[in-house]
């Protein structure tokens, strides 16, 4: 047992690692309690307990060294599967999350400031030629002509709490039948689309993107599509740089033929 969880939780616990890349991260038991520990989580974990997105928040301790460890309840239950991302719970958690002024109001308090498109357009376009990827790839090329010939349907947007890593093993379901969204890692405030554009993409048909975007309660109008694929593009490009400065050539390769049919579809769309 580590001294963190020795100090946080006492004796006569049986630990499993829970996972992931720092190994801070517990499952805990003794008796028939379970819980969910993790070292140094942001304070926003509070609030997404309090408003119901992620499991409830039993304690936080801040240990003599500086460190905070929290202990969220345990749910027994199971990932979400790809299929499953098309249900209108997730659509409504999507929603909450996007229209929550408390979820809001707390990354502004910690700090976080309002990410834009010019902003984004900015950071991305100088990742991508320090590494010298623009005149490398064509596939680069196209895609940031398209994001500055977009750029001007992406400004003045509401910009709201965005979790930006929207896949089907962030979200779990409890066996009673809750959704919750967790981590929250990457969070930002920014334009919504750059959400549900990804989840639209990656797990629900083209045909049916207005009826759920319907759901959501958004109509498919004010250039939304063209909103969606800057982001989508965007999201490509940004893989592109993060794998191409960790050396992985074949994960670079993939991404590229993702960003070709990004770039045909941008052909077709905005002619």
């Amino acid at each position: 047992m580590t001294d963190w969880l020795e100090q946080a939780l006492g004796k006569d616990w049986t630990l499993t690692p829970a996972g992931g890349l720092t190994g801070d991260a517990y499952i805990a038991q003794k008796n028939n309690r379970k819980l969910f520990l993790k070292r140094n989580t942001s304070p926003f974990l509070a609030v997404l307990s309090a408003v119901g997105i992620v499991p409830k928040l039993i304690w936080t301790r801040r240990m003599e060294n500086g460190d905070v460890i929290t202990a969220q309840e345990w749910l027994e239950g199971r990932d979400l599967k790809p299929e499953d991302m098309k249900s209108q719970q997730v659509t409504d958690l999507l929603h909450k999350i996007h229209h929550s002024p408390e979820l809001l109001h707390m990354l502004m308090r910690l700090g976080k400031k309002p990410v834009t498109s010019d902003d984004s357009l900015k950071s991305i376009t100088a990742r991508l030629s320090e590494l010298n990827l623009i005149h490398k790839y064509d596939e680069v090329k196209t895609a940031l002509e398209f994001l500055v010939k977009l750029l001007p349907v992406t400004r003045n947007q509401k910009l709201v709490v965005c979790h930006c890593d929207l896949n089907h093993n962030n979200l779990l379901m409890s066996n009673s039948g809750e959704i919750f969204l967790v981590d929250w890692d990457n969070a930002t405030i920014a334009d919504p689309a750059s959400d549900f554009g990804l989840l639209l993409k990656w797990y629900i048909p083209r045909e049916q993107w207005s009826i759920w975007l319907q759901k959501y309660g958004i109509e498919d109008k004010n250039y939304l599509y063209e909103r969606m694929h800057w982001y989508l593009l965007l999201d490509a490009l940004d893989y592109i740089s993060w794998h191409s400065t960790r050396g992985e050539e074949l994960k670079v390769q993939e991404r590229l033929a993702q960003l070709r049919d990004l770039n045909h579809f941008m052909k077709e769309f905005i002619k």
